[in-house]
Order: C-alpha cells, then structure tokens, then sequence
C-alpha cells in the first residue's frame, strides 16, 4: 500500500471475521472503524481489541458513518444481513473500494452450498451499489482464529480475491499481504461463486476431519 496507509471502515465489525480483521490490521498501522449497527457492541469490541493492541488506532461508529470516514470499506456481515447492509451504506460508499466478505450461509445447511439468485453474494452488492462503486470479493476462505495469530502462515490458507476492477483487486491483495496473507486475482465479480461456495466445503471438512479452520491454497509452478 502507500505509505500513508488508507483508512478501513469494518461494517460489521463485532463479528468473529470482522474483529480478527481488524486485529490483524490494527497490528499493521492502519486506521480502523469498527462498524455496526449496535454502537454499545461496537465500543465493547473495540475495548477488547485495544487491551490486545494498545496502541492500535481503532474507533467506532454506525455503519453508515464508518463507511463515510473510510478510504476503503471491507463488510462482514451474515448473508440475512447482507441486503439491508448495503442499502444503509449505498450513498457512503460511492466512489470507493467496497470488499464483500459476504457467504451466503443458509442456517441450519451451511455444509450445503446454497448461492443466491444471480450467482454470488458479491455479484449482488455490485448490482446493487452501481458501477461507480468497486466491488471486490475476499477473505471467504480464512477462519477468523487464523487472523489473530501473529505469525500467520500458508497454514491458514490463501485468499482469492475477485472483481471487476483490476486495479481495485490489487489494493485488496496488497492489503491482504499487508496482514500477512497470500492472495491471487481471481477474475471478475461472476468468478466470486467459488470462494462463496468454497466456504461450506471447508465447514464440512473442518466437522468430518477435526480441522481448526481449513483453509484453501494454490499450489502449482508459475511459468518463468
């Protein structure tokens, strides 16, 4: 990223993913907005994450107004969450970077893929938030308890990050790698199905094999 670091708004920050991210981002000097409907819950989160990085620059806010604050807004909300989410940040969040985390879980089948009408989580909030916002799809695949470990490693899995926007889809993966993650471009907002769907394998597999966060990784030589 530059060296002036873009401040992160969190929407649904009081989550299991959302507070990792924001631990994980924290310890790497960015600016963070905790997000959330419930300003009680959102000032609790970040208590708790202040006690873990003493010295992080985490505040919180409503969703809409932490999304205003923000350079870019990365939302981690439930999928049952996912429409009325973005309908309460639409007009924040024009012109800027929007990182859907989204996973269209279906409780209590959430070892069953059930993808929304129109293909993917992502795709939808891309529809919805119009061309002058770029959407790009990440971090489905990394288990929240992999994000507050300080010596993350592939063991946690890699990210896949998807939208229409190259040079958006970069910001993200250097972000990602910021954290400690490796990322790839992935394609287009359509190609966010995979990692959407990838999700309720890794919940399968994590139940069947007593795996603590499975995760996904590319392996292959890349051409010289």
């Amino acid at each position: 990223m530059n060296t002036a670091k873009p401040g992160i708004a969190i929407l649904g920050g009081t989550g299991d993913l959302g507070a990792g991210l924001v631990y994980r981002l924290a310890k790497t000097g960015y600016r963070v907005c905790i997000g959330s409907r419930t300003i009680e819950k959102a000032q609790r989160v970040a208590k708790e994450l202040l006690e873990k990085v003493p010295d992080g620059l985490i505040q919180c806010a409503a969703n809409p107004d932490a999304a205003a604050a923000a350079d870019l807004v990365i939302m981690t909300v439930p999928f049952a969450s996912h429409v009325v989410t973005i309908e309460s940040v639409w007009q924040q969040v024009q012109g800027k970077i929007f990182v859907d985390t989204t996973v269209p879980l279906v409780p209590p089948k959430v070892m069953r893929v059930q993808l929304p009408d129109g293909g993917s989580a992502a795709k939808l909030a891309q529809q919805m938030l119009g061309e002058d916002v770029r959407v790009v799809s990440a971090f489905h695949n990394i288990a929240a308890s992999h994000l507050y470990d300080d010596h993350i490693d592939e063991s946690a899995g890699d990210v896949l990050v998807c939208g229409n926007n190259p040079a958006a889809r970069e910001a993200v993966i250097e972000l990602a790698e910021d954290m400690g993650m490796t990322a790839w471009h992935a394609g287009a907002i359509d190609n966010s199905t995979v990692p959407e769907a990838l999700t309720s394998i890794l919940i399968f597999l994590n139940k069947k094999y007593g795996f603590e966060g499975a995760g996904m990784q590319i392996t292959g030589k890349k051409k010289t």
